[in-house]
């Protein structure tokens, strides 16, 4: 009898990543996940920049919490998001994250970078 082989981790991340057509779950704005350098000339961003942007694995329920590695757990976020959500000892639930996030980059306090407007992807939101 063969067992289901799961996906990888970051196999989880790029399929996430194509749902959410590249956009980051948090702040809606495109990553990139392989070629950093298209997406600096495509946008016409500095690295330094493009690198927060990078895509990824974000658990909406975090591993220490009991968060599994599977698709239903598991969104892209940009580096940015993903790492700024984690930052302190009790991080906010997804959703209110999600909010905090877009109210932020409404108010240029967030990253500072918007290459799309972040209210546009409303099936993200």
């Amino acid at each position: 009898m063969s067992k289901k082989r799961r996906p990888s981790f970051k196999n989880v991340r790029s399929i996430a990543y194509k749902l959410q057509s590249g956009l980051c779950y948090y702040c809606h704005q495109p990553m990139w996940e392989d070629d950093v350098n298209t997406f600096v000339a495509k946008y016409k961003i500095p690295l330094k920049k493009a690198m927060l942007l990078q895509s990824t694995a974000e658990h909406l329920i975090a591993r220490k919490d009991g968060g599994i590695d599977t698709s239903i757990n598991i969104v892209a976020a940009c580096k940015y998001c993903n790492s700024t959500r984690h930052k302190s000892n009790l991080a906010l639930l997804p959703e209110s994250y999600k909010k905090r996030v877009l109210s932020r980059l409404n108010q240029n306090k967030w990253h500072q970078i918007k290459l799309i407007n972040p209210n546009l992807p409303k099936a993200l939101s």
